[in-house]
This record gives structure tokens, sequence and C-alpha cells, in this order.
């Protein structure tokens, strides 16, 4: 049985800095998702919205909230939270209602109106909470681990300053190209180095922002997609939302400490690499069948890692296609083609949401000036604390 889901619309709320509610972006969004699709609220059968916990009472419940905010109209509603994760996994929640026969239309919307400066842990005294552990004891926001890893590159596979730098480069320039993008400026490798030093070696253009935004699609079964006279949908072929495995040599956030080997062997590869494995065997598609990917580069020097984890080279040697262009616009295999975090910033229940509007888009041919040409298929992976993490594979 095909395990297919078609998407028939796609819709964002511009990313920046607004000083409005969570709810009227994400309403923002899920309207224009709704436009894409060419359907009406009322024909929607469930909402799944993706949880923001920084937005009070209505940010914990978030598919009623769009749902109440759209006009009560009797769908089902789920509320997912997966930290970073949380769009994702509202995917998936909205993919299994349909293959199960719960529903034919299923709207999933994410939005966030973020902090300035560094996300920190909610409020009150958790010892038991290694988000608040790591604030109270290292005193480590999430730049200082973005930081721990690029120097784990340097010293593992000889990366520089100037090969991350080459990625903010890369992502700026694709940004520039997109209108819903907040920094919509190329910038140089010279501006990188000259930015302010934010957690050795990072600066601050190698690392993403916070921000508002807001993203939505309208999933579907096939049928309903051949009912509505759309023959050939972008299509979810797959969606992984795996767990790590134990023992976790490498430190990852929030963790302050790894766990021990003496007694069990490592698993061979990364947690992010097993995402991406995961999502590959669903869809029967391997990385050299991607047109593109959408990868969650919340410091220049992480997307670098993601290029390995995802299988595009091999391990160490993500550098070596970021300076060959081959993950730019008009290289073998784009990435971030969107712009990426770099060039949007967080909107935490919205970006895993938002990279499949980007695939999307690419596999419509209606990208724009940031469109890769021939664009067949595409995968979108991101990593969220407490060991959420997710991979998804949408193709043409």
């Amino acid at each position: 049985m095909s395990r297919d889901v078609a998407v028939l619309g796609a819709g964002m709320h511009p990313w920046g800095k607004w000083g409005r509610s969570f709810v009227e972006y994400g309403t923002a969004a899920a309207r224009a998702a709704l436009a894409d699709a060419g359907l009406s609220w009322r024909e929607v059968d469930s909402v799944v919205g993706a949880d923001t916990v920084r937005g009070g009472y209505p940010g914990y419940v978030a598919g009623a909230t769009f749902a109440q905010a759209l006009g009560w109209q009797g769908a089902r509603v789920t509320s997912v939270y997966a930290a970073c994760a949380s769009g994702a996994q509202a995917v998936g929640a909205a993919r299994a209602q349909i293959l199960a026969g719960l529903a034919d239309v299923v709207l999933v919307v994410g939005a966030d109106a973020a902090p300035k400066g560094f996300f920190a842990p909610a409020g009150g005294d958790r010892p038991d909470d290694p988000d608040w552990v790591r604030f109270r004891v290292l005193g480590a926001t999430n730049p200082a681990y973005f930081a721990l890893y690029a120097r784990r590159r340097m010293a593992v596979y000889g990366d520089t300053p100037e090969d991350f730098a080459l990625v903010k480069v890369k992502n700026s320039a694709a940004g520039a190209a997109n209108p819903l993008a907040r920094y919509r400026k190329a910038v140089t490798a010279e501006e990188v180095a000259g930015s302010a030093v934010v957690a050795d070696p990072l600066r601050l253009l190698d690392i993403c922002a916070t921000s508002d935004g807001a993203a939505a699609l309208v999933l579907c079964s096939m049928d309903f997609a051949r009912y509505r006279g759309v023959a050939d949908p972008v299509r979810i072929r797959a969606v992984s939302t795996i767990t790590p495995t134990y023992p976790r040599t490498v430190l990852d956030l929030p963790d302050i400490g790894t766990d021990s080997a003496v007694a069990v062997e490592p698993a061979p590869g990364s947690f992010r690499g097993s995402l991406a494995r995961a999502a590959y065997e669903e869809a029967g598609l391997g990385p050299g069948d991607l047109s593109l990917a959408e990868v969650y580069d919340l410091s220049t020097a992480l997307e670098l890692e993601w290029y390995e984890d995802i299988g595009l080279c091999g391990e160490g040697e993500g550098a070596k296609l970021v300076r060959a262009g081959d993950t730019a616009l008009g290289g073998r295999i784009p990435v971030n083609p969107s712009g990426g975090l770099a060039s949007f910033g967080e909107a935490v229940p919205a970006q895993a949401i938002a990279q499949v509007c980007e695939l999307t888009w690419q596999l419509r041919g209606t990208a724009g000036g940031r469109q890769v040409p021939g664009a067949r298929a595409g995968l979108s992976a991101n990593q969220g604390l407490f060991g959420h993490g997710s991979a998804i594979v949408a193709v043409r």
C-alpha cells in the first residue's frame, strides 16, 4: 500500500520581529495554505498544531488555538510538542490520520513569537530538567554548544572558520531571493569574519537569530487530490522521527556529559544520520536521488555536519562540498535553497513545516529566483532538544 500523502497547499507568514501574537502569524499562514490548496476552512477535517512554549496557555494547545482563530467548525484537533522537531511531528501526525482513514484533509500549522536573544528554559527551579541544569550549572546558551560542535570539527577534520563563513555566504545569497525570509541581504566572507564573536570560533553571522514566523501545510489523501483534479501533486513519502540509541558518545545539546561506552559499543553513525537513513529506507530512495535538501543550520558549522549526516559526502568531507560550490544554488545538490535558518531565524514550531513548504515549492517549480531546475525529490532534516529530530522525504 502506498504511504504517500499529497501536499495540496503550502503557506507562510513572513519571518522577522513583528511584535504580535503567534496566533496571528499562524492564522495568516493557514489561510495562505488553504488559498494555495483551493479549499475553504470548512473542508478541513482535522487540524494539527505544533506547540510553542512561549505563548502562554494557548501555546500549549495550538491545534485548538488555530481552529478557534479560524472559526470553530467541528474539526478534529491535535497538538504536538517536540522542541525543534515539533513541526515535523505535526506533519507525521497528520499523515498518520490520513493513512488511517480518519481524515481526508488535514491542516498543519506552526507559529511562534520568539524572545529576543538566547532561548532559555522556562522559569522555576527544575534540577531534573537537563535544559535547566545546563544553564544553572554551566551558563551554557545554545551558541556555546554550537561552538563546541565547531571546535570538534576543527580538531577532528581540519575545518576552518573560513569554511564556516562560506555556508553563511551561500545561504544569504539564497535568502536574498526569498520574499518570506527575514534577512534578504547577501553577505561576504569578510563581513562574516568582521562580525562580533559570540562563542569562539563562531561569530554573529555564523549563528541563526530568534524570529517570529509561521508556516502551514494542507495535506490530503491521494484519492482526495485526484477528486480535486490534482493528478500529480507533491507527495510526502516518508517521515522519520526516531530517537537516539544508547550510548551517545558525542556531547549533544542540552546534555553536559556523554554516556559511557565501556559496556556497550556505540552504534555506527550519528543520531542525525540515523534520522536520514530511516527516512531513505521508508521512501525507497537514497541521497543520490535527491535534487535538494533543507537542513537545520543553527550554525554554519552544523550545516557542514548535516551534509555528512544525510549522506551527501563521507564523514569529515562537508567542507569540501561548500568549498566546491556543490551545495549552493546552481551546484550539484543545493542545500537550504530557501536561505535556511541563516536567513529566517528560529521560530521553533514553524521551522520544520517551513522546510516542507520550501520542498513543495521547489518540487512544483514555483520557487522563483531560487528554483532548483528539474527538482524531483527533496529531504528536510532537523534536530531538537531531548532526543527529538526528524527527516521528511517529499517527491514529485
